[in-house]
């Protein structure tokens, strides 16, 4: 049995086992991804097309990983401005196996939550506990954690630092070439951690070196 599924605004031929790269969806590895939008249903001769929709069609998959597309790079030169600009872009996808294709409004299996196990269970409290025991650490050294020290960061854009899940000045010193890509995708910084190079202010700030001078605001 194959189906006609549109997701993203593109339409994809799938069947069972299939394993294809969409646009991105919303979730984490291992959860059940389930498409409404279902054009045609096909079984050996016969075919269902849809008026747009075929009735009671769906098809499940899993969502296997999230990933990130090739690098595009864009080059824009404006003529007789002496004004040239690269910028550098990769796309979210997600990556799904079809695991059934459901017609005449049958709903998909519920899927059993695997018990966590008991190592998961035992790191979690020492994980939350661990960012206290560092801005604890801090406080003792009398060094203010601060992400505002860093130049160029005010109260707008340590809410949005928050949201991103940053919020001390040590884990921005710590940050990985990871996390510098994660951080600079999710708030489209364009390199700016790297320009204004955060990571050395904040290992400054953390010795206990005076802030920078705060960027002037165009």
């Amino acid at each position: 049995m194959f189906a006609v599924i549109k997701t993203g605004g593109k339409q994809y031929k799938v069947a069972s086992e299939d394993q294809l790269q969409i646009e991105r969806l919303p979730g984490e590895a291992g959860d059940t991804v389930t498409f409404d939008h279902v054009l045609m249903v096909g079984a050996g001769a016969e075919v269902t097309i849809g008026t747009p929709l075929v009735d009671g069609a769906t098809v499940v998959a899993e969502l296997v990983e999230q990933t990130r597309g090739d690098t595009i790079k864009v080059f824009k030169k404006r003529r007789r401005q002496n004004s040239r600009r690269t910028i550098g872009h990769r796309h979210h996808f997600s990556v799904v196996k079809i695991t059934d294709i459901l017609t005449g409004g049958k709903k998909p299996a519920a899927k059993k939550a695997a018990a966590p196990k008991k190592e998961a269970a035992e790191e979690a409290p020492k994980a939350a506990a661990a960012p206290a025991k560092a801005a604890a650490a801090t406080a003792t050294a009398g060094i203010v954690d601060d992400v505002k020290l860093i130049s160029g960061v005010g109260p707008a854009l340590e809410k949005k630092l928050a949201a991103a899940g940053v919020t001390s000045l040590k884990q921005i010193a710590e940050f990985t070439p990871a996390d510098v890509e994660r951080v600079d995708a999710e708030l489209s910084f364009k390199g700016r951690i790297e320009r204004e190079e955060w990571i050395q202010q904040a290992k400054d700030l953390l010795a206990g070196k005076p802030p920078r001078a705060k960027a002037d605001k165009k």
